[in-house]
């Protein structure tokens, strides 16, 4: 059982990671029919002990499709011929979606236009709107 770092206050198991290794899709050729070089990582993010509740929760509305209804995160890897890089690409998405996950965004405080911003904004269309009323033809009052 060996922690992975995340933040300075977040570590998990290398035994919460269950990683399987399965052949790639796409074209290939005498040898992509025989090697497992694809890594499918599942981390229970429900289940795991190291993660903090609101974690947790801002981490599933994150991964979106790629968690399951029981809360396993599947992070599949394969844009590589070995199979050893794609374990660490892997590996390295899912902590960077961790970390994604323990930032909280700041709460947007609504603010009003300003008067003077507003007389701005309406002098411009004004303007705007005499420009193109210049182009059109000339009426014979």
């Amino acid at each position: 059982m060996v922690a992975i770092p995340v933040t300075r206050s977040i570590s998990i198991d290398s035994d919460e990671l269950v990683e399987t290794a399965t052949r790639s899709g796409g074209a290939g050729g005498q040898h992509v029919n025989t090697t497992d070089s694809a890594v499918v990582l599942r981390f229970d993010v429900a289940g795991s002990p190291n993660l903090p509740d609101m974690v947790k929760r801002r981490l599933i509305e994150l991964a979106g499709s790629r968690m399951t209804r029981e809360g396993v995160l599947i992070l599949r890897g394969e844009s590589s011929r070995s199979q050893h890089m794609n374990r660490e690409e892997v590996r390295e998405r899912l902590l960077a979606l961790i970390r994604d996950a323990t930032f909280v965004q700041k709460k947007r405080r609504p603010t009003k236009p300003t008067r003077a911003s507003q007389t701005r904004r309406v002098d411009a269309k004004k303007g705007r709107s005499t420009v193109k009323a210049g182009r059109g033809k000339p009426r014979l009052d």
